[in-house]
């Protein structure tokens, strides 16, 4: 279903437009299947409080393939950080399963302009995660994205992923057609600093679509749409069926 909206992009020719999209696909499944991309993704380890990672001595003994990384947040209940270690693997299962990304046709339709409007300081928006049980995570959502899709006021948060605003969004596709859990799309700045880019031709399965290793936002109640947003990647698909560890 395409929506009826408050104002789509019309500046640009349709080829370049399929084109890039084109690219963008190519460039997504290039990063899939990279090394360290979502697919070899094989363990998320926690260390004990006050414990530090050893990114060699986890690494010893494991094959060429295994990457060893760390990572850090913030303990739920104590409030203080917490230390882990992460080991992709270039020839993990669901990289060798691996077969395609399932994705809707190019819709211009579903480009749309959007408000932004910055809110001074580091306002926290909680946003529920996939492995938390119910818990949830404070984000920096720093200003509103507002816009009108099929009649409907939306006032969206996009939260700051290190310099560039993430949306996670759902829509009733979810678990149906597209992934369960919803899904995300970067936001474009453009020249105007009050207005923003929501291209859902570019919206994607998050990194828990192909690893249960790690820990995505889920789309809080403001980012879920009424109405199909039938544009952008659907389910991940595999040869003989999702990996016991996906």
């Amino acid at each position: 279903m395409s929506p009826t909206v408050s104002r789509a992009l019309t500046d640009q020719p349709a080829t370049d437009a399929v084109a890039r999209w084109h690219a963008w696909r190519a460039e997504r499944l290039r990063a899939l299947t990279a090394p360290t991309g979502n697919l070899a993704l094989v363990e998320t380890r926690w260390l004990p409080a006050g414990e530090r990672p050893d990114t060699e001595r986890a690494g010893a003994g494991r094959p060429d393939t295994v990457t060893v990384t760390t990572l850090r947040r913030t303990d739920l209940v104590t409030g203080e950080p917490e230390h882990g270690l992460r080991l992709w693997d270039a020839d993990s299962p669901a990289i060798r399963r691996f077969d395609r990304v399932d994705t809707f046709p190019y819709d211009p339709a579903w480009v749309l302009h959007a408000t932004y409007t910055p809110v001074p300081g580091a306002r926290r928006v909680s946003f529920e995660h996939i492995r938390d049980n119910g818990g949830t995570r404070d984000l920096v959502v720093p200003g509103d994205i507002t816009l009108t899709v099929d009649g409907r006021d939306y006032t969206l948060s996009a939260f700051d992923d290190d310099g560039t605003l993430l949306l996670v969004f759902g829509d009733p596709t979810n678990g149906d057609t597209t992934y369960g859990a919803g899904r995300f799309l970067f936001v474009q700045r453009t020249a105007d600093e009050d207005r923003v880019l929501l291209d859902f031709n570019r919206a994607f399965v998050p990194p828990c679509g192909f690893s249960d290793q790690y820990n995505c936002p889920m789309p809080p109640r403001q980012n879920r749409f009424h109405l199909p947003v039938e544009a952008g990647e659907k389910r991940p698909v595999f040869r003989g069926g999702v990996p016991a560890q996906h």
